[in-house]
């Protein structure tokens, strides 16, 4: 039986969502200006890693593989700043997302 890019696609979202502290980061992305301030305004740019880190109570490494499963879901986007990273949601990704579990599941 072939499998369905979609179904793919979606497991792995449903795989990135499993962990509760990057459900909680993509949450807390929701609203960057709730993050302490930056050089560049979050809302442009994305949130810095060292933030995400620092609100996840986890490691720089540990934030760094929790950003890279939501990345490589689409949940989220990157820019890189000088030698930081900055994230931001991918609302269009997550609306696709929410339209596809309303319709498909």
């Amino acid at each position: 039986m072939e499998e369905n890019p979609d179904s793919t696609g979606l497991a792995l979202v449903f795989k990135a969502l499993s962990n509760p502290t990057r459900v909680r980061i993509l949450q807390w992305l929701k609203d960057p200006g709730d993050f302490p301030p930056q050089l560049e305004p979050a809302e442009e740019v994305g949130v810095c890693l060292k933030h995400i880190q620092a609100r996840a109570e986890v490691s720089q490494s540990t934030a760094s593989q929790y950003m890279a499963a939501l990345q490589s879901a689409g949940l989220v986007t990157s820019r890189r700043i000088g030698q930081w990273t900055h994230y931001q949601r991918n609302e269009e990704v997550i609306a696709r997302l929410a339209e596809q579990i309303r319709t498909e599941l």
